[in-house]
């Protein structure tokens, strides 16, 4: 395999699992995994959350991938492109964790965004937190942010069909 489509190989995966995780959070982390994901939607002062058991499943898929691809694991069963599908979960997790748990929730350091695509992130993830429960809400992408105006006009609308119902302004993250 050419260095080339290696690299296609690991940026379309990175791309894909923007997909994957938008999927995943809106119907399986505000669905049935919702025991994980709670304590993230509430305020707490631990360092840990349930919710961070989500990473460790990402990892066993980056790390599964990594295995299939390896002939040291699977000898001449071994799918190479699998290593380069990892290397894109990887990568995602590794920005995701930056963005998400770094940026927006200031769990490793402390940086507000005054402006660009850095704020529109942050300002997609608190109108995320802005609802009370699992039912209802909106962006559920980590790295892809839509115009906080129309996430708002969207909660707006999910609050007056009973869909979702709203935290108090003083109590939003």
């Amino acid at each position: 395999m050419t260095p080339f489509v290696a690299l296609l190989i690991v940026l379309a995966t990175f791309a894909a699992m923007e997909g994957v995780a938008w999927a995943s959070h809106k119907y399986v982390m505000h669905g049935f995994g919702w025991g994980w994901h709670r304590d993230h939607h509430e305020p707490h002062s631990n360092v840990l959350e349930r919710n961070d058991l989500y990473g460790l499943v990402g990892a066993a898929i980056s790390i599964s991938l990594f295995a299939v691809g390896s002939p040291l694991v699977f000898g001449a069963a071994a799918w190479s492109p699998a290593t380069w599908c990892g290397l894109g979960v990887l990568l995602y997790g590794i920005v995701y964790t930056l963005i998400h748990d770094g940026i927006v929730h200031q769990r490793y350091f402390r940086w507000v965004p005054r402006g660009g695509y850095a704020k529109r992130l942050v300002q997609a993830h608190k109108l995320h937190h802005a609802t009370i429960g699992k039912e209802g809400g909106v962006s559920f992408g980590f790295v892809i942010a839509r115009d906080p105006a129309v996430l708002k006009r969207e909660l707006k609308a999910q609050a007056a069909q009973g869909i979702a119902v709203m935290r108090d302004a003083a109590g939003a993250e």
